[in-house]
């Protein structure tokens, strides 16, 4: 595959927002912000300046962090948050627009005249108060694509550099899009951005089909935080992207572990100890045969390094392990025991794990040696 270039444009700051019931505070979001930026996240869109003086304050005060990204804000096709998107010191504003039928009669009450007009009139003015625009196509999953090239036909000619094909309800499966991203590229010269939902579990293959297709831009959010199921996780197209196609976007990957916990943390949602890359869970390990072969090669067991991610892989112990994994577990606390003991103490170990619903800790596995030493003096 050659060699291209995807720029992942986070909004973790922004769409990440408005997940239901979250809420940044400003030294949260700079927090958030700075790590992004430290990870090497290209560009970052980072509010909503119609929602008023306090979230422009927190603009500008992200942006008088003077990061080494390129910022962006959202705002409606409307003139009162054209007024607010260009009162903030920011690099590209998206002008988002409904574009499917359903939204533009039933939710604006208007037609396709109506919405080109707007396009044109918006674009232009923005771009004349210096800032480069990017046209959100709102809902365009649900847009005929005839019209959808006319917008973007009329946002060009205005000014606007970018389109972004938002999958609003995340209503798309892979193969569907790389057919319309594929078809929007050759037809449209502009860039084409990627906003994917994740309502039905394929906002990840979605981004990455449309990469594949054509798209120059990504939209991402930390932990796949976002409005409903969410977005497309950061974390997830990254690696996907690197370990499926040999795509690098230039994000440092050894700082998910840190990004994702200070999200969680100022999200109050908490990560799902399965999900990926970035969960507790994913590079732990207790089957007896994935331990046996992760010890004669990590590979057998693991598509990537843990350490690509900064994590390490763990070996616990439960119901589903053998013995090779309890003489490795007790060597760690400095106890070597011979095949037959690790033998002997492994239905007590299945047995606690089954009863106590986690995995025997130093404590347990001391315990349970000194018992089993016991019992077979008693016996001998």
């Amino acid at each position: 595959m050659p060699e291209r270039s995807i720029i992942v444009n986070d909004t973790t700051l922004r769409d990440g927002e408005q997940s239901a019931g979250v809420a940044f505070t400003v030294e949260e979001k700079l927090s958030i912000a700075r790590a992004l930026a430290a990870a090497g996240v290209p560009e970052m869109e980072i509010g909503i300046p119609a929602m008023g003086g306090a979230e422009q304050e927190t603009i500008q005060a992200i942006a008088a962090l003077r990061l080494p990204v390129r910022l962006m804000v959202w705002g409606r096709m409307t003139d009162e948050d054209i007024d607010a998107v260009c009162r903030c010191p920011v690099d590209v504003v998206n002008l988002s627009i409904p574009v499917s039928d359903i939204h533009i009669h039933h939710k604006l009450g208007h037609d396709h005249g109506w919405v080109l007009h707007r396009v044109e009139c918006c674009v232009r003015t923005t771009v004349e108060a210096g800032l480069e625009v990017c046209v959100g196509a709102e809902d365009a999953s649900r847009a005929h694509f005839d019209f959808l090239v006319q917008v973007a036909e009329t946002a060009r000619a205005a000014g606007a550099r970018r389109l972004r094909y938002a999958d609003t309800l995340g209503l798309l499966d892979p193969f569907t899009t790389f057919r319309r991203i594929r078809q929007l590229s050759a037809s449209i010269d502009m860039d084409i951005e990627m906003h994917a939902h994740d309502d039905l579990g394929l906002a990840t293959a979605n981004t990455l089909a449309a990469a594949l297709a054509g798209a120059t831009h990504i939209n991402t959010t930390v932990n796949g935080l976002g409005e409903r199921a969410g977005n497309a996780p950061l974390e997830e197209v990254t690696m996907a992207m690197r370990h499926l196609y040999g795509i690098e976007t230039g994000v440092d990957t050894k700082c998910f572990p840190g990004i994702s916990q200070l999200v969680a943390t100022a999200s109050g949602r908490p990560v799902a100890a399965n999900k990926s890359i970035v969960g507790e869970s994913v590079f732990t390990h207790e089957s007896g045969i994935h331990v046996d072969g992760l010890m004669k090669n990590p590979l057998t067991y693991q598509s990537f390094d843990p350490a690509e991610v900064g994590r390490t892989h763990r070996i616990v112990l439960g119901k589903h392990s053998g013995s090779a994994a309890v003489e490795q577990a007790y060597s760690r606390i400095g106890i070597e025991l011979t095949g037959s003991q690790a033998r002997e103490l492994l239905p007590r170990i299945r047995q606690h794990a089954v009863t106590s619903k986690r995995p025997p800790d130093a404590d347990d596995l001391r315990r349970f040696h000194r018992e089993m030493m016991k019992w077979n003096s008693a016996v001998a």
